[in-house]
């Protein structure tokens, strides 16, 4: 395989050319003057490989390894991977960063392959893959732990759990922790301790000019704040220290529901009592609705599913559940767990439909405080539309509904990091598998993604408009990315000139475009 020839024409054609008295190039937009043409994954494996330890792997597409590396949960906006690189330790990140610099070779780092934006479509090079650097280290005094840039939800919730602590992680056990964490991390312990960026204490980060630094409060602290919140645009984090906390009860109660349409109405109504626009009981942890299609129980419009998981026994879960449990559902089921079992309870464990890879997903997102229920009315007619007109579409889709215990969040000053949206207490995802190769079905599935990202905008008239950074699609003005603030995107952009100014990093929901 002949690694990186089409960029070599694509440098070539867009190299700058200078006129007397017109503008330079931003620094931050320059690239290195040359590609090596005709480098292969052997080659790059002979020059890299003796450079670092000899746990780190290098392989290209030729390799039985690769099609796992480089699977995305989300293909709409697939990376074009020419070598996969996996460092076997956090020393040899920096090597491979200054490697690929000296040869003018773009890399992307990912630690389990999730990410909706637009913007991971433009990049052609070498994916630095953090799947090996698992390690977890509990610290002596159990008021936190390290661990390494590839650690995810599930091995965290596990591991602390079988030692007595738990963590801030996200929703699903198959996502990144450092993933979610970097773009602020929604996650079940939320009201207790805060979001998973919160609880960050520093970071090991590699910068994109290959030289590796500690973030902290006393170390680089202006990078700490931008890391918490938009750090996907600033650096590869190898290693981070965080909070953890004693484990809590010995179970978590789980209660799941199917209703059919027609109790719609009642059902969010209920739900905006129970949230009671972020009073959220702290132990009422988190609980997540879909409308999709179910045709054992209906094949003429979507049903409503809807899971909510307490942190503690059944009978106390099951008092505040009692006007849910008053809305009579067509199926429900309920039990206890331990921690690391709820995820599967509720459906985002690892072996759950929600993380399997490898579909083409057209999303959209929005942030809400409450749930207006006439624009959840539009929404699900609107989906019975689309079960008349366009089954196969329908068939494929999920609006989902997040809502959290946000007590804690909101203890946390907005201007204190980089994450910008701590009066939203709903998080929403519109998201619809298509297949292959069939553009008109694409082209719907955007149609009715914006249909419905606008319904549930327009239904909190005077709030600003919020595209959670890490379910964005990319195609959001970056104001709703990160902030409507001014001076939000002003920082973001100063520190961006001071740690990445040749703009290695803009291959997710970039701040500073690239070319």
């Amino acid at each position: 395989m002949k690694i990186l020839a089409s960029l070599v024409l694509s440098i070539l054609s867009t190299a700058p050319t200078f006129v007397a008295g017109a503008p330079t190039t931003p620094r931050y937009f320059e690239r290195a003057p040359i590609t090596r043409l005709n480098l292969t994954s052997a080659e790059v494996q002979r020059e890299l490989g003796a450079l670092v330890s000899d746990t780190t792997v290098i392989f290209g597409p030729e390799d039985s390894r690769f099609a796992v590396a480089t699977e995305r949960w989300n293909r709409f906006a697939v990376p074009q991977i020419q070598v996969v690189i996996a460092p076997g330790q956090e020393s040899d990140v920096p090597t491979i960063v200054k490697y690929c610099n000296d040869n003018s070779i773009p890399f992307l780092t990912i630690n389990r392959g999730h990410g909706n934006p637009q913007s991971l479509g433009t990049f052609n090079g070498v994916q630095i893959n953090m799947m090996n650097l698992l390690q977890i280290t509990i610290q002596p005094d159990g008021k936190s732990a390290w661990f390494q840039g590839g650690v995810y939800g599930g091995l965290v919730t596990k591991y602390l759990w079988d030692h007595g602590y738990v963590t801030t992680t996200g929703s699903c056990d198959c996502v990144g922790l450092m993933g979610a964490g970097l773009g602020g991390g929604h996650g079940r312990h939320e009201g207790l301790y805060g979001m998973v960026s919160d609880n960050i204490r520093q970071l090991n980060v590699v910068l994109g000019n290959g030289t590796a630094i500690r973030v902290n409060s006393t170390s680089n602290s202006d990078l700490l704040w931008a890391m918490k919140g938009a750090g996907h645009n600033f650096g590869i984090v190898t290693s981070f220290e965080m909070n953890i906390f004693p484990r809590g009860p010995d179970t978590w109660h789980y209660h799941n529901y199917v209703w059919r349409g027609d109790k719609l109405e009642a059902l969010f109504t209920a739900l905006n009592a129970f949230h009671n626009n972020g009073s959220t009981p702290v132990n009422m942890t988190a609980n997540f609705g879909n409308f999709f299609m179910n045709t054992t129980i209906t094949p003429d419009e979507p049903v409503i599913w809807w899971t909510f998981a307490y942190r503690g026994s059944a009978a106390d879960a099951e008092r505040l559940l009692a006007p849910f449990n008053a809305i009579g559902s067509v199926y429900e089921e309920s039990g206890d767990v331990p921690y690391p079992g709820i995820s599967h309870a509720q459906q985002t464990g690892l072996e759950d439909f929600i993380c399997i890879p490898g579909n083409i997903r057209i999303t959209s997102t929005a942030g809400l405080q409450v749930y207006n229920v006439t624009a959840e009315r539009q929404i699900f007619e609107g989906f019975k539309r689309r079960v008349r007109k366009e089954p196969e579409l329908a068939a494929g889709t999920a609006i989902l509904h997040e809502g959290y215990s946000t007590a804690a969040v909101g203890t946390f000053d907005s201007a204190s990091s980089a994450y910008p949206f701590r009066a939203d207490h709903h998080l929403m995802l519109f998201d619809a598998i298509v297949p292959p190769n069939n553009k008109k079905l694409e082209k719907a599935a955007w149609k009715w993604a914006d249909e419905v990202r606008e319904l549930w905008n327009k239904g909190q008239p005077g709030r600003p408009v919020d595209a959670y950074v890490n379910y964005a699609n990319g195609f959001e003005p970056l104001e709703q990315i990160y902030g409507q603030e001014p001076w939000r995107l002003q920082r973001l952009r100063a520190l961006k000139r001071k740690y990445d100014p040749q703009n290695r990093f803009r291959y997710y929901n970039p701040i500073v475009k690239g070319d």
